[in-house]
């Protein structure tokens, strides 16, 4: 059955393309799907054109084109390690087009909305000096969330304000941060050592390498994160809701309005392409245009 190659792929693809466990988990869903779907696959004569034809019918009927788009491509991925590892002669998804898909305008705040939001932690909040510096530091750099939880104490200098980041296939890269990012680490060291000394205190083992910890002294997550930030969100009374992905599109959108270049903020962003990180161009038109018509005589009769 092409099933039994599938943990074969998922390991090619954590060993040889080093993806994170959380892609590879959802290469494992998408496949699942297909699998579920095409019931027992025997050999490559039951990968027939209305067979797949089907699938990406029943896809199309129940997600979203982005969502249609990245299981096809996870399917073509399995395909092509088959092709590899000569179990298929051909990938009987090459001549099959995926959905068009629009460019899709990132969401990002204002800069009003970003001080309002990074003021929003308080006294009032358990760990408001945690919640402060990690929203500054995501505002600040531009990371990933999960990079941001990956990172140890050790990676932060606050001495070059510099923080090394590992992101998607294990690359690094160093990426400088702000005074005000750098006042908020400060800020929070205190609120970070009760927790460690309240977690040794009842023999709890806690994560000492971590540089951002929950209550119980654990790394903190992604989800956990989302969570905050969205919560802050509302108190500051921005309209959508917010996530620290906003945060990141927010730091791109405002370097480039600023007149950063392309190629530095795909650097700092840890963008494979250039294409990738060109969504943003659009908002910087955006801002040009606004100018114009503001100050040009003849932009307005």
């Amino acid at each position: 059955m092409l099933r039994t190659h599938l943990p074969g792929f998922i390991n090619w693809l954590q060993t040889e393309k080093n993806y994170s466990p959380h892609t590879t988990a959802a290469y494992q869903r998408d496949l699942d799907e297909f699998f579920r779907f095409a019931g027992p696959l025997q050999t490559e004569s039951k990968l027939n054109p209305a067979l797949l034809r089907s699938f990406a019918g029943s896809l199309y009927s129940r997600n979203a084109a982005a969502s249609v788009a990245r299981k096809l491509s996870s399917l073509r991925s399995f395909f092509r390690y088959l092709q590899k590892e000569e179990i298929l002669a051909v990938n009987p998804l090459a001549g099959m087009a995926g959905p068009k898909l629009g460019r899709q305008i990132p969401f990002f705040l204002t800069v009003d909305e970003v001080f309002a939001l990074l003021e929003a932690p308080g006294p009032q909040d358990s760990f408001f000096r945690r919640d402060q510096a990690i929203m500054e530091c995501l505002y600040s750099t531009g990371m990933r969330v999960s990079e941001l939880t990956a990172t140890n104490c050790s990676h932060w200098d606050l001495d070059t304000e510099m923080v090394l980041v590992q992101g998607k296939g294990g690359k690094e890269r160093l990426i400088p941060f702000g005074s005000m990012a750098k006042e908020a680490l400060v800020q929070y060291q205190p609120e970070r050592e009760q927790v460690a000394q309240a977690c040794a205190a009842r023999g709890r083992p806690w994560a000492q390498e971590a540089m951002f910890l929950s209550g119980r002294g654990t790394r903190l997550t992604s989800r956990s994160i989302e969570r905050i930030i969205l919560q802050y969100g509302a108190r500051a009374k921005i309209a959508a809701p917010v996530t620290p992905h906003a945060l990141r599109h927010s730091f791109a959108t405002h370097l480039l309005e600023m007149g950063a270049d392309l190629r530095s903020v795909q650097e700092l962003l840890g963008h494979a392409s250039l294409s990738t990180t060109q969504k943003y161009t659009h908002v910087d038109i955006d801002h040009l245009s606004k100018v114009y018509d503001a100050a040009h005589p003849h932009a307005k009769k």
